[in-house]
Order: C-alpha cells, then structure tokens, then sequence
C-alpha cells in the first residue's frame, strides 16, 4: 500500500464523503473515487460501505485505520523534519489565530515581517478552528489557551485585557443592573469564556439580544447600539463609534499563547517570524 493511497484512504474516512476528501486533499471527485476503487481491488477487501448519509468504515477498514494513522504520522513527521531544516528565507508560512487577532493585532507584525522577509508568502487562517500542527495544517498557532501536546513549542506572550463597551451616544448602564439595557455575547458551544460570564453576572437585568462567534462582528453590532459588548482592549479601542465604560472591577483578562511543531524550531522564515512577534509583543508588554 503506497501513501498516497492511505492519504486517499484517511481523508475519505474523516470526511465519510468522497467531495470532502477531494476538497482536503485539493483535488477531484472523480480522482478520489477512482483512487479509492483501486485501493479496495488491489488490498482485496471493501474498506467503505456506501450508505445514504455517506462512506462508512467497514470492519475491515476499521482493522487498518489506526496502522493507517500511523503510517501518516510517520510521513508528517519526515515532511516537518525535513522542512526544519531549511535554511532559507523563502517559501510559505501558515499561521493561526483568531479573527480579531488577525485583524487588530498582527497586521503590523506582518508589515515588518514583510519587509524583512518579502520571498516568504504567508497565510493568514482564522476562525474557531483549532488547526493541527501536527500534519502541518499551520506551522505557527496563536491561542487564547495553552496547547495540551508534549510536540508542541509554546510561549506565553502577553496578558490580554478586556473592557465593557457601548456606542458613543448611548447612555451608561448601571452596574450590578442593566435593566433596560441588551447584552451582546459569545457562542460558548465551543468552550468557557470568562468574559462574557463576568458580563452576564455584572448586568444580571440587561437581556441578551444577539450572540455571535465573531468578535468583529459583536463590535459593530455595538456600534450600532444593539448593546453593550466586552471585547479584547486591542479591538475595542479601535472601533470608531464605540466608547469603554469604567468599571468599578474590569473583566478577567486571558493570556494569549504561540505554539508551533517542535520538528520546525530551526525553520529559519518561521524563526524571523518569532523574532517579529517577540520584538512587537513580548517586549512590548515586558
């Protein structure tokens, strides 16, 4: 069994659909199906059972899929070896963050970094997602919480503040009320916030009107008085429209994390990006 065919194999299982294994590994449907026919006569055995909600494991298929993981593992970890390794400052680099992260806080990072570095192209994913380092799905993470893989690098690079806003021409909410006043809050599905909790318990009376996974968009939402929002200080004080409130105790304030694979800690573009990082945010709030 030949690698490519195990990364047909893999992405067929995690997807369960044969479009979404083309679209993880950037190619066609029909190769994919094409591929995958092959695989199944050449091992002798039906991998995957065609059903109405898409491509199941077989039992045979679940007999290899952890061999298979292994297999894929070992030739990440030759990619990200051998990637390491390169000396050059020129290729790409992928980098994770949140939404509001890439909008307000590494637009000038990445100006420098531009200009010291301009044969290295860079890609900028954001989202909720956590993407994996592991099979290079990012080569540099920043996170509001600590990655919890011993393969990981990580560093704590500063503390991150909040504050309670409200559009320009809105009137203060009272504290420890906030009855006629809305709140605007966060999709928790994918984990706690501490802010939006300490939000919701200091104006217990104010009623939740929207809720959103988008600080960008909570922000203007509050721009155009929809209600009152808690936003990192790096976006907030950026929003026109929008004014910080005083509070007789501020929100709890998070760290902010950077994490990359161990195997990419000589990668020398990956190396000036850190030093561009650290110049602008380690010694800046040192």
């Amino acid at each position: 069994m030949e690698w490519s065919d195990v990364r047909i194999f893999l992405a067929v299982a995690r997807s369960g659909t044969l479009g979404g294994a083309a679209r993880a590994l950037h190619t066609s449907h029909p190769t994919v199906g094409r591929r995958l026919r092959a695989l199944e006569q050449a091992v002798g055995h039906t991998l995957f059972q065609r059903t109405a909600d898409g491509l199941v494991l077989t039992d045979e298929g679940h007999g290899i899929i952890a061999l298979a993981e292994q297999m894929e593992e070992g030739a990440l970890a030759m990619e990200r070896r051998l990637a390491g390794q390169e000396q050059n400052l020129t290729g790409s680099l992928r980098i994770s963050s949140a939404d509001w992260f890439g909008a307000y806080v590494l637009p000038p990072i990445l100006a420098d970094f531009a200009e010291a570095c301009p044969h290295v192209d860079v890609e900028i994913l954001t989202g909720t997602r956590l993407f994996n380092l592991a099979q290079r799905e990012a080569d540099v993470a920043f996170r509001i919480v600590p990655f919890d893989t011993a393969d990981v690098v990580q560093r704590r690079l500063f503390r991150l503040d909040y504050g309670v806003y409200i559009a320009e021409e809105a009137a203060d909410p009272p504290y420890g009320d906030g009855t006629g006043f809305r709140l605007i809050t966060h999709d928790t599905s994918t984990g706690h916030f501490p802010d939006i909790a300490w939000l919701v318990e200091s104006f217990p009376n104010a009623r939740p009107a929207l809720r959103s996974n988008n600080r960008n968009v909570q922000g203007r939402m509050c721009r155009h008085g929809v209600g009152i929002a808690v936003l990192p200080r790096v976006v907030g004080d950026q929003i026109p429209g929008i004014r910080r409130l005083d509070m007789p105790t501020p929100p709890p304030a998070r760290d902010i994390w950077m994490g990359y694979h161990r195997d990419l800690r000589r990668l020398q573009r990956l190396r000036a990006f850190i030093a561009t990082v650290s110049k602008h945010l380690v010694n800046a709030t040192a």
